[in-house]
C-alpha cells in the first residue's frame, strides 16, 4: 500500500485501529511516546557537550539553550499541526513530498536515514568506549553485542523499542533531577565540599553573564553545539503511525517540550553553574562529573559514565527504529528498492532495519580501524543532514497553513501558535545557526559535504525517474 493510498483510507477513526492504514501495529502507548519525546531532548550533548559551551560563553550558554529550545518548541508544534492532519510513518519525507514536491520527499527520507546511521555508528562505537571505564573488554566486543541487542529488540515488536527507550529515558530522567535536587540542596542548606562557595551570584559575578571571551559573540558561536544537543528531538513524529492514539498521545508529548527543556537544560545548568564557578568548567569534561567532584562525590563519574552509556544506547536504538520506517516509507513510493517494503508479522520493517544495521556495523569496524578526523567530519555532516529535517518540517507547516486557510485542506486540530510567522523565525534562526558554523574552522569542513550529498540525491533521483518518468513517485501532487 502506498503512502497515496493511506491518505484515502486515513479517517478520525483509525487511530483507534490495532493496525495503521501503513500495515504498521499501533503498540506504541502514552506512557511510551512520552519517554520518548522527553529522552529524544536529552542526550551526549548535555551531559558531555555543555562542557566546552560553559568554557567558551560561560553562564550566557543558559539563555543559548532557552532562545534555542523556544525555537525547538516552534518546529515541534509546527511539526504537530502536520501530524494532527496527517499523522503517518516517515512523516518528514510524507509532508515533504507532498507540500514540497517529489524530490524534497526523496531528499528528505534518504538524508534522515543518512543521520540516523551515521549517528548509530558514533554512538554504539561510544557505548563500547563507555564500556571500558568498567571492564578491560575489546571495544569492537562490546559495539557488536550492543548492535545485536539493540537490532533484534526493534525486530521482536515496536513495544519492544518503546519499552528500551521507555527505561533509557528514565535512566536520564532520573539522573538529570537528581543533580538539580542535590544542588538545591547544597544551594539552601550548605551540605558538602561545595556548601561554603555555592551562590547563585557565581551566574553574573565572575565576569558578567556574558563572560566570554568575546562577550555575545562567544554565546552566538555555542549556537551551533546547542542545537545539536537537541538533535532527535522529531523523533516523536516518526512514531506517528505506531501510536495507539495518535491524535491525544501527540499533542501531549509535543506540549511538554517547554518545560522538558526549562528543566533538564535551562534549570540543570542554572543549578550547577550556582554551585560550581563557570571558570572550573574545561571542554571534554561534563558538566556533570565537575560538580560531583566539587561536592567531594567520588562516585560521580561512575555515576555520569553510567548516563553517558544509556543515552548513547537510546540514541542508537532510536536509529536502528527511525531506519527501516524512513527506508521503508521511500520504497512505498517508489523512490527506493520495493524489498524494503517488507515488514514482519510484528510490523516491523525487517529488510530496512537490518540493512540499516548492517551499515552501522560497517561503521563500527571503520571506526576502529581508522579513528581519524575524516570519521569526526562525517559526523559533524550528520548533524547538518539532522538539521534538514527541521527546515522541511517548518516550511512544510508554513505551505499547509497556508493552504488550509484559503480552505483547500482541513484544518488541523493542533494549530501551532504563531502560525506561519513562528516558523519563519525559527527557520531565520536555523540560517543564523549555519553562518556561525562557517564562521567556525572545526565546524566549517561539514558544510563542504552538503553539496556533494545533494548531487548524489539528485543524480539518483534522475536515474530513478529515467526508469519510470510517468511513476506517481515523480509526479507532483495537487
Amino acid at each position: 500500500m502506498t503512502s497515496v493510498q493511506v491518505d484515502k483510507q486515513h479517517d478520525g477513526n483509525e487511530a483507534a485501529d490495532s493496525v495503521s492504514g501503513e500495515g504498521y501495529h499501533r503498540a506504541l502507548g502514552a506512557r511510551q511516546i512520552q519517554m520518548i519525546a522527553i529522552g529524544g531532548a536529552i542526550g551526549t550533548g548535555l551531559f558531555l557537550g555543555a562542557g566546552k559551551g560553559i568554557s567558551i560563553a560561560g553562564p550566557s550558554l543558559i539563555l543559548a539553550y532557552a532562545i534555542a529550545g523556544l525555537v525547538i518548541f516552534f518546529i515541534m508544534r509546527a511539526l504537530g499541526e502536520l501530524l494532527m492532519y496527517r499523522p503517518v510513518s516517515g512523516s518528514f519525507s510524507e509532508y515533504a513530498r507532498e507540500f514540497i514536491g517529489p524530490f524534497a520527499g526523496f531528499a528528505t527520507g534518504w538524508t534522515y536515514w543518512l543521520f540516523w546511521v551515521v549517528t548509530g555508528i558514533t554512538e554504539v562505537t561510544a557505548a563500547a568506549t563507555y564500556m571500558t571505564y568498567w571492564w578491560d573488554i575489546p571495544q569492537w566486543l562490546s559495539a557488536l553485542v550492543f548492535t545485536v541487542i539493540l537490532y533484534g529488540a526493534n525486530l521482536i515488536s515496536v513495544k519492544l523499542f518503546g519499552e528500551l527507550e521507555f527505561w533509557f529515558s528514565m535512566v536520564k530522567v532520573t539522573a538529570i533531577v537528581g543533580m538539580i535536587l542535590i544542588c538545591a540542596g547544597i544551594l539552601t542548606l550548605g551540605f558538602s565540599d561545595a556548601g561554603d562557595t555555592a551562590s547563585v551570584t557565581h551566574l553574573w559575578d565572575l565576569g558578567g553573564f556574558f563572560a566570554g571571551k568575546d562577550g555575545i559573540f562567544s554565546t552566538l558561536m555555542t549556537l551551533q553545539m546547542v542545537m545539536f544537543a537537541f538533535l532527535a528531538v522529531e523523533l516523536v513524529g516518526v512514531t506517528a503511525g505506531e501510536s495507539k492514539d495518535p491524535k491525544t498521545v501527540l499533542p501531549k508529548a509535543i506540549n511538554t517540550v517547554p518545560w522538558r527543556i526549562a528543566v533538564f537544560y535551562v534549570g540543570a545548568l542554572i543549578m550547577i553553574l550556582s554551585v560550581v564557578p563557570w571558570t572550573e568548567f574545561k571542554p571534554g569534561v561534563s558538566p556533570f562529573v565537575a560538580a560531583f567532584e566539587k561536592m567531594g562525590l567520588g562516585v560521580g563519574a561512575a555515576i555520569v559514565n553510567f548516563v553517558v552509556l544509556t543515552a548513547a544506547l537510546s540514541s542508537c536504538n532510536s536509529g536502528m527504529y527511525s531506519t527501516g520506517r524512513m527506508l521503508r516509507d521511500l520504497a512505498l513510493n517508489g523512490q527506493g528498492p520495493k524489498v524494503f517494503t517488507k515488514l514482519t508479522k510484528s510490523g516491523t520493517p525487517l529488510v530496512g532495519t537490518t540493512f540499516s544495521a548492517a551499515l552501522m556495523m560497517v561503521g563500527v569496524w571503520i571506526n576502529y580501524q581508522w579513528p581519524g578526523e575524516a570519521f569526526n567530519y562525517v559526523v559533524s555532516f550528520a548533524t547538518i543532514s539532522g538539521m534538514w529535517a527541521w527546515i522541511v518540517i517548518l516550511i512544510c507547516q508554513i505551505r499547509y497553513r497556508l493552504k488550509a486557510d484559503r480552505g483547500e485542506l482541513p484544518q488541523s486540530s493542533f494549530r501551532a501558535p504563531g502560525g506561519i510567522w513562528a516558523s519563519v523565525f525559527a527557520l531565520a534562526f536555523i540560517a543564523m545557526v549555519v553562518v556561525t558554523m562557517a564562521m567556525d574552522a572545526g565546524n566549517r569542513v561539514a558544510l563542504y559535504g552538503a553539496p556533494v550529498w545533494g548531487l548524489i540525491l539528485a543524480v539518483s533521483y534522475l536515474v530513478l525517474k529515467s526508469r519510470d518518468p510517468e511513476g506517481a513517485a515523480f509526479a507532483k501532487r495537487p
